[in-house]
C-alpha cells in the first residue's frame, strides 16, 4: 500500500498559537479531562522512531467498534503518512490508547486504500462537515457524492488501533 503526498501536497503543520491550541486537549487528558470528549477524541502514547522518547498526541476517532470484548479505533492521518505519530507506529506498532480515563495497550494496522474508501463512505454521512473539512485540509476536492468520499477516502491513511479488556492498563 503506497500513499503519494508530495511536500507541496501536504497541509503546513501548526505554529505559534494555533499550535498552542492543537496541544491544549492534550493538557486535557492529562488532567483527567479526557471523558469531555466522549468517544470522539483518543490519546495516542507512542515512541519516536528517532529519539525513543514517549510522545502523545489526541486524534479524532473516525470509527469505534466493540465486540464483546475487543474493541477498535479507526484513525486518519490528517497530514498523510509523513505524520511522526504515523511514522512513529510504523516503525513500533505497540502503542497505547487513552479514551476518556481508560488506557489500552494497542496494536496499530494500517489500512489499504480500499479500506479507506469504505471507511469514508460511511463517515461521510454520518459526519458531512467533518468529512468535508477534513478533504479540505489535506487538498481533497471533494462534491458531496459518496463516490468523491470513496475516492478521498483512498488518499487518506487509516490506521485501526486493536485493544482487549485484558490488556487495559491501570
Amino acid at each position: 500500500m503506497t500513499y503519494h503526498f508530495s511536500t507541496s501536497e501536504r497541509p503546513p503543520l501548526p505554529t505559534g498559537w494555533r499550535r498552542i491550541v492543537a496541544q491544549l486537549p492534550i493538557r486535557l487528558f492529562r488532567a483527567g479531562l479526557g471523558p469531555l470528549f466522549g468517544k470522539r477524541l483518543l490519546l495516542l502514547h507512542h515512541t519516536g522512531r528517532l529519539t525513543g522518547i514517549r510522545r502523545q498526541v489526541v486524534l479524532e476517532v473516525v470509527a469505534h467498534e466493540r465486540d464483546g470484548d475487543r474493541r477498535s479505533w479507526i484513525i486518519a492521518s490528517d497530514f498523510g503518512p509523513a505524520s511522526a505519530w504515523y511514522q512513529n507506529l510504523r516503525h513500533s506498532p505497540q502503542t497505547t490508547v487513552q479514551c476518556g480515563n481508560r488506557r489500552y495497550a494497542a496494536v496499530a494496522y494500517f489500512l489499504s486504500p480500499e479500506d479507506g474508501s469504505a471507511i469514508m463512505a460511511r463517515y461521510a454521512p454520518e459526519h458531512p462537515r467533518l468529512a468535508r473539512r477534513l478533504c479540505s485540509f489535506m487538498g481533497l476536492e471533494v462534491d458531496g457524492s459518496e463516490a468523491a468520499y470513496r475516492q478521498a477516502g483512498r488518499r487518506i491513511p487509516f490506521v485501526r488501533l486493536e485493544a482487549t479488556p485484558e490488556r487495559q492498563l491501570v
